[in-house]
């Protein structure tokens, strides 16, 4: 089996335990997922299963898309609702413009310093590792984008404020660090209060799957029919489709000319070579564009 599902994962599970009853379920070893969410958070996690592991590094740099609340009132420790109070305000006054205002200010690349309470390695150590020792933890702030920032619902009269929001946003990104620094931004201690991800590089909400639909399927023996090919996860690299005869080249991991220009490509960048069926073959990169050919290098062969 080889291919992508996606799961809607739950609340209350690691993204590594997800992984493991997806495979007790399958049947399969080979399987792992294309980036961590958060134990609290639910919502879209690919999972690539055989042969599909080996594009499961060109997911994690695709964007993803939330919906989630942030909350008032007091900070955490981890910044969600996790963690222990930090800060406390007993009453918070917000208007709908200053969060309007504030909301605004993050769209576009931003600076971003991670949580302490985050799966960066520092020196070969997980930052959460070192945090929950007490040891003082110091991450480098990183470049993220936000490419769109919305409010969905305001609910300003309440002691301790929320606002539900829906945002897409480069790889990289910690959401709720995100509502940490909206607070700060407004002069509020704030932290998130729900997270879920609606979006992973081209999969989407309605393409996941739970647990019972995963185990009804294999029961079923309708698995093949919801397994979404490996090529899925590439959508953004440009396509090259070959007939029969030069299978075999590709297969044994040969140079191969493409005797046309291709839309997207050019030299460096990386190049689906797919059968006329539309299977995908293997990955190539282009080393030079001569004349309007593409001369090209094996990158990634997936010869079963």
């Amino acid at each position: 089996m080889n291919g992508i599902l996606v799961i809607n994962k739950p609340a209350g599970m690691t993204s590594h335990q997800v992984v493991g009853k997806a495979r007790r379920i399958l049947g399969i070893k080979k399987i792992g997922h294309t980036g961590t969410l958060d134990p609290d958070v639910q919502g879209v996690l690919p999972i690539c299963i055989g042969m599909a592991t080996r594009v499961a590094e060109y997911l994690l740099d695709q964007s993803k898309a939330y919906r989630g609340e942030v909350t008032f009132g007091f900070s955490t420790t981890t910044q969600d609702a996790s963690g222990e109070p930090v800060a406390t305000v007993d009453d918070v006054r917000l208007t709908e413009a200053d969060v309007r205002e504030a909301l605004t200010s993050f769209l576009g690349p931003i600076l971003q310093r991670p949580p302490a309470f985050s799966a960066i390695k520092i020196d070969g150590k997980r930052a959460y590792d070192l945090a929950r020792k007490g040891e003082e933890v110091e991450i480098p702030p990183r470049e993220v984008t936000i490419y769109k920032l919305e409010i969905e619902e305001l609910q300003l009269d309440l002691p301790r404020p929320k606002v539900r929001f829906y945002v897409e946003c480069s790889k990289g990104t910690y959401v709720r660090t995100l509502c940490h620094d909206l607070g700060q931004k407004l002069g509020v201690p704030a932290h998130m209060s729900d997270l879920l991800r609606t979006k992973s590089g081209p999969f989407d909400l309605s393409q996941a799957l739970s647990f019972e639909a995963l185990e009804e399927h294999v029961k079923n023996g309708t698995i093949e029919g919801v397994l979404l090919p490996m090529q899925a996860a590439l959508p953004h690299l440009p396509q090259n489709m070959i007939p029969e005869v030069l299978e075999r080249r590709v297969n044994n991991g040969r140079e191969l000319t493409i005797k046309r220009p291709i839309p997207g490509a050019e030299v460096g960048s990386l190049v689906r070579i797919e059968s006329r069926a539309g299977k995908l073959l293997a990955l190539y990169r282009v080393a030079e564009i001569a004349d309007g050919e593409l001369h090209t290098l094996p990158e990634k062969v997936f010869k079963e």
